[in-house]
């Protein structure tokens, strides 16, 4: 790449010199010149050339001298790096052109094997500075792409350090979870453009914000699904409480905006959410041209059939076994030991529960009643029937009192 240098001087003779000492680098290509007279035509070279990399600047010129000429660079948006030219007991002017950007001086008479040293230096100084900032630039895009997927503080260690975490396809111990909105696509039909746009970014926004407050991944947004990741692509011991105490804050979120929405005259359905823990392949897939960090295996399965199974059962979260036993204080209500569709074995599965919740005496009450059905007691059929009485909002007392009724014992529920 060829450096542009500009050099401005009222002596008659620089230019022949310039171009007499400077004339195997210029037929190289590695530089070239333009030439002015003061500080008025240096200023409208630079206008119509605006890649000038460096000015070499005389001082002592008419109309406009060097010292105005610096101030008139440093006031422009863009910032030329100068080497100012002045005689040797001119040290007041030096040091003034130093204070308003120069970065470098000569001396005069000029010594042209000097200047040539001190354009090089300054060249590889413009080259440096030129290639931070294309570092930086580069870093900030990097941030931007990276804000979609992971929380703030994960980009930022990303795109300030590429190596700091591998996105390769690897296998590692995660938690999933996946949301979705009950019956969201038949509201789409009934919705006007001007009023589905908004709704749907204000609730993605919403949900992607508290998945970064737990720092979460997003791996992928569906419409209105979200499908989020812990424990990749940074460690987290902790990725399974995590999962949980997101889950838990989604469900609320989600509830006040279903609300909100309420208010305004649209049914929003209710957001179901599955949460799993266990071995998946996580990295970077799509090729070089599309960044798809996103995560495969029979553990991201299980977190979709739960988020499915949350509109059989009445729930708005289920939460897996493999969950459940990494949480320390995890209060929940069992579920059941779900038959998920495509498995063979029954998956325990629990319905996460608030602190405050798990001390209230409906927990009490439906814990009694699920107690008698793992048991196979026919007294479950009366005590759901009761809690059912003295909570009917209970959806998922009231599924285990629809399979009683219908002639169901125990906890293993075939998911359709």
């Amino acid at each position: 790449m060829t450096a542009r240098i500009l050099v401005v001087d009222d002596e008659p003779d620089v230019e022949a010199l310039v171009l007499q000492k400077f004339r195997h680098r210029i037929r190289d290509g590695a530089v070239s010149f333009l030439f002015a007279r003061d500080g008025v035509e240096a200023l409208a070279a630079l206008r119509e050339n605006g890649s000038i990399d460096l000015v070499v600047t005389d001082i002592n010129m008419p109309r406009m001298d060097g010292l105005t000429l610096l101030q008139k660079l440093q006031e422009g948006e863009k910032v030329t790096s100068t080497i100012v030219v002045s005689a040797y007991g001119d040290m007041a002017n030096i040091r003034t052109a130093m204070n308003r950007g120069a970065f470098d001086f000569v001396t005069k008479p000029i010594d042209f094997l000097d200047l040539e040293t001190t354009i090089t230096k300054t060249l590889k100084h413009i080259e440096f500075v030129r290639d931070a900032r294309q570092r930086q630039a580069e870093a900030e895009r990097a941030h931007a792409s990276l804000s979609r997927y992971f929380s703030p503080n994960l980009a930022q260690r990303l795109a300030s350090d590429c190596d700091a975490i591998d996105l390769r396809g690897q296998r590692r111990e995660i938690a999933t979870l996946f949301t979705d909105i009950t019956s969201f696509t038949a509201l789409v039909e009934t919705l006007e453009p001007e009023v589905l746009g908004p709704l749907l970014n204000q609730y993605l926004t919403g949900m992607t914000d508290v998945v970064f407050a737990h720092d979460g991944t997003v791996a992928k947004i569906v419409g209105d699904a979200l499908h989020v990741l812990f424990g990749a692509p940074g460690e987290q011991p902790d990725h399974a409480a995590r999962a949980v105490a997101c889950a838990l804050t989604l469900d609320e979120y989600a509830e006040a905006f279903r609300e909100r929405c309420r208010e305004k005259g649209v049914a929003l359905g209710t957001t179901r959410i599955g949460v799993h823990a266990g071995p998946a392949i996580v990295g970077n897939f799509g090729g070089g041209r599309f960044f798809d960090y996103t995560a495969y295996g029979d553990t991201i399965n299980v977190a979709a059939r739960l988020e499915e199974a949350n509109k059989q059962l009445g729930t708005r979260i289920c939460v897996s076994a493999a969950i459940a036993e990494k949480v320390p204080k995890f209060f929940s209500r069992p579920v059941g030991d779900l038959m998920l569709r495509g498995k063979t074995e029954a998956l325990r599965v629990f319905e996460p529960l608030r602190p405050e919740q798990a001390d209230d005496p409906g927990t009490a009450s439906y814990l009694n009643a699920f107690a008698k059905l793992k048991a196979c007691d026919p007294a479950a059929l009366a005590a759901f029937a009761a809690h059912v009485g003295k909570q009917p909002i209970d959806q998922l007392a009231s599924f285990h009192l629809k399979r009683l009724l219908n002639g169901n014992t125990g906890v293993q529920i075939v998911m359709d």
